[in-house]
């Protein structure tokens, strides 16, 4: 779920995340599968075998040091297991309200600050599309919505939340959220702006090529800890217990 490469302590916080995880699964009796949906895991052969020679030496040995560092460490609110130990890749400098992007509001899952995230990836994004692509694309992720006319001037920024992503987005006669844009363009987060360029035909101006331009920051869904931010709170000299303090409000490690 997180490189090597980075901090120790930063692999120390991934690590109670990570178990916490995986226990409130056992907790709740919830199934858990190795992929994106749930956590990420692979066998120690598997990790070997998809990395370069000798990171078994290195890099290995210093993922299963941060382990054992931390071993039996889980997260608690209130005296009771963290359920939702969200973690996700970079914020692009704010984290968010479980509420704004998910169903309910989660109280350790709250908008904070995450501004040491100078070596994250996917940092001003561009992507973009003719608006009648950009049509294509949401007429096909959402079929049972009537959008009407998709024109430049019908597609619109209506609000944002607190972590500055997308909230709400006008495209044509409907409202979408900022996380179904994301998903239907396959945007590396909602936190994006838009902007047109007029487009040329043959003829001169044409309204059909006209392209809209997204620029994305940060990586993930937003909620809970930051991964480049835990990397960047440990390089400027916090613990794995102030990282987590930190994303996870409220929290406390036992």
């Amino acid at each position: 779920e997180m490189p090597a490469t980075f901090e120790t302590e930063a692999l120390k916080a991934q690590s109670v995340a990570a178990r916490t995880f995986a226990m409130s699964k056992i907790e709740t009796k919830s199934p858990i599968c190795d992929s994106t949906h749930c956590q990420v895991y692979k066998t120690e052969k598997e990790l070997i075998d998809c990395h370069p020679e000798g990171w078994e030496d290195e890099g290995w040995q210093k993922v299963k040091k941060a382990c054992k560092a931390t071993a039996g460490e889980l997260l608690y609110y209130d005296g009771e297991l963290v359920l939702h130990p969200l973690f996700f890749s970079s914020s692009g400098g704010q984290t968010e309200n479980s509420e704004d992007v998910f169903v309910s509001a989660v109280p350790y899952l709250i908008s904070v600050a995450s501004p040491y995230e100078e070596n994250a990836t996917h940092r001003d994004e561009e992507k973009s599309f003719t608006v009648k692509e950009f049509a294509s694309k949401v007429r096909k992720a959402f079929p049972e919505k009537d959008f009407g006319t998709i024109s430049a001037d019908r597609i619109k920024i209506l609000s944002r939340t607190a972590g500055g992503r997308v909230e709400k987005m006008k495209v044509g006669d409907e409202t979408l959220k900022g996380t179904e844009v994301r998903s239907a363009l396959e945007l590396s987060s909602a936190l994006f702006t838009i902007s047109f360029k007029e487009g040329t035909g043959w003829n001169g101006s044409s309204p059909s090529n006209t392209k809209i331009i997204f620029v994305s920051n940060g990586s993930g869904h937003g909620v809970g800890m930051s991964q480049y931010g835990a990397d960047g709170m440990a390089r400027e000299g916090a613990d794995y217990r102030e990282i987590l303090k930190h994303y996870y409000s409220g929290t406390e490690i036992y």
